[in-house]
């Protein structure tokens, strides 16, 4: 985090001087400092999260390709004169157990076409669906699983209750 705040103060400044270095690095180190004091930052958090970002790229990447599934499937309920919108309200027990988890899983479930997030209560998300054929909870989804393996659980405890 440290060299993040050093190259934003360095961008931010627009030049390059010794002063500027001097004092981006005396400013970016009391800023760091009170991350660490008073915000739970600490290097061990912030190594944890360097060594999950080929998972985070990962779950990006699937997140972007769900985006461009869910596109088409609404353009498709769409345009299409024969298809008939179904919207429902479905709900559906999450295993996730942080809440940094479930904000991820609720926003990606908003993020795709055809579905929003309506409401989070403890386990218990609130979905509603353009569509039936978009109903993530009746069979369990893998966006749930991908994001147990971005909180660090493995694929034994993605498919226990």
């Amino acid at each position: 985090m440290y060299f993040l705040l050093f190259g934003f103060w360095v961008l931010l400044n627009g030049r390059w001087t010794v002063e500027i270095a001097i004092v981006g690095l005396i400013v970016c180190a009391a800023l760091y400092a009170f991350m660490c004091a008073f915000m739970g930052y600490s290097p061990k958090k912030e190594w944890q999260i360097a060594c999950r970002l080929p998972r985070i790229a990962g779950y990006f990447v699937y997140l972007v390709g769900e985006v461009f599934k869910s596109a088409f499937g609404v353009m498709k309920l769409i345009w299409s004169p024969t298809l008939v919108i179904e919207p429902e309200v479905t709900s559906f027990r999450t295993k996730l157990r942080t809440d940094a988890g479930k904000v991820v899983l609720a926003n990606s479930i908003t993020m795709t076409p055809g579905t929003i997030t309506i409401d989070v209560q403890e386990d218990e998300f609130l979905i509603h669906c353009l569509d039936a054929s978009f109903d993530m909870g009746r069979d369990g989804f893998d966006m749930e699983d991908r994001v147990m393996k971005l909180e660090g659980a493995g694929k034994e405890a993605a498919g226990h209750d």
